[in-house]
């Protein structure tokens, strides 16, 4: 039964998505459109469920609202999912005009396996793509209007732009510390909180909100989503050195060849040893990467950032804990938290 809830939601959280993306499909932007749905994953070569990506923000926001407990009234008709299916597409909007933009900013030429937007057809284009996403977002959070009270909506929709200057200071501090070598731990927090933690704290917070959850409950579900985040970074920043490449689908040696400030690596500048040093002296090559790994794991790197995913782990259940999810879509709720916080390394 859960997994045909999960999958009803799929398909009907993929279908609002394309008719969102219609608003291109016309005469003259039939192209502009057909930027789009390659980067949803919908056409061109390697199109299909990998290429879109597994849509986990929306089915964030659609468990949420519908496990939340139905408020006063208790009609049914008011945690009815369908009705939120616009808010939902709009999450998965919003994430993916960042990864347009990331992709661009980053230099990044591959997204899942496939040529990204800004190579296809160059980075004009792709920032216009990634700006249309953003826009269809905002337009797809007003159609709640149809089945939800006008503050709730407006509430919604305060939300989601708020998490969207979110994305970009955290964005702003990720590539402004790139060329930097006095990074604390500390630092590294901030930046976490807006690009990673923030969407997914939006997507279990308007979730809740939509189902009539009642103050603290909403409070919960939200801090449920902003430590689900930060506990899924750090195990990607884990994975994003020692991960199996099998298992990951990544490089390991990404991570440490590009430089990037991950908590691991705070972690050992901080410890000013061997790897600070060797960290120091420039970029590291492929041919390096699995001593200064080791070098960083010997230094405590590796069993701090996982010390630090399984406290955020636990605080994130915790809080889903205290939200009460009520149901099937409870269980499924729970079930794809632990999925997320339990990946293989």
């Amino acid at each position: 039964m859960a997994g045909n809830l999960q999958k009803k939601m799929l398909e009907a959280i993929e279908s609002e998505l394309q008719r969102q993306a219609g608003r291109l499909d016309q005469p003259r932007t039939r192209q502009f459109h057909e930027m789009l749905a390659y980067h949803m994953g919908w056409t061109g070569e390697g199109a299909g469920a990998q290429a879109a990506g597994k849509r986990i923000r929306p089915l964030l926001l659609l468990l949420s609202l519908v496990s939340a407990h139905g408020g006063e009234s208790g009609r049914e008709d008011y945690v009815n999912w369908l009705h939120a299916i616009p808010v939902a597409a709009s999450v998965e909007l919003i994430h993916n005009f960042s990864l347009v933009h990331d992709d661009i900013q980053d230099n990044s030429e591959l997204r899942r396996g496939r040529k990204t937007v800004w190579v296809k057809w160059g980075a004009p284009m792709a920032i216009n793509v990634g700006d249309a996403l953003f826009v269809i977002a905002n337009q797809a959070a007003l159609d709640l209007q149809d089945h939800f009270p006008a503050p709730m909506v407006v509430r919604a929709a305060r939300i989601l732009n708020d998490c969207c200057l979110e994305l970009t200071k955290g964005q702003f501090l990720d590539m402004s510390y790139e060329d930097r070598s006095d990074l604390a731990i500390g630092d590294y927090m901030p930046m976490v909180s807006g690009k990673t933690s923030a969407l997914l704290s939006a997507c279990t917070q308007v979730g809740a909100l939509l189902g009539y959850a009642q103050g603290e409950a909403v409070e919960c579900f939200r801090l449920f989503g902003y430590h689900l985040g930060f506990a899924f970074q750090v195990q990607d920043d884990i994975l994003g050195i020692w991960g199996d490449e099998a298992v990951t689908g990544k490089s390991a040696a990404s991570d440490l060849v590009e430089g990037k400030n991950s908590l691991p690596v705070l972690y050992g500048l901080e410890k000013n040893g061997r790897f600070a040093r060797r960290w120091r002296e420039g970029p590291i090559a492929p041919a390096e990467v699995k001593e200064v790994a080791s070098m960083l794991e010997d230094e405590g790197g590796k069993n701090f950032a996982e010390e630090v995913s399984e406290e955020e782990t636990r605080k994130a259940l915790d809080f889903l804990d205290k939200a009460n999810p009520q149901g099937e879509a409870g269980e499924v709720l729970l079930g794809l938290a632990n999925l997320l916080l339990k990946r293989n390394q």
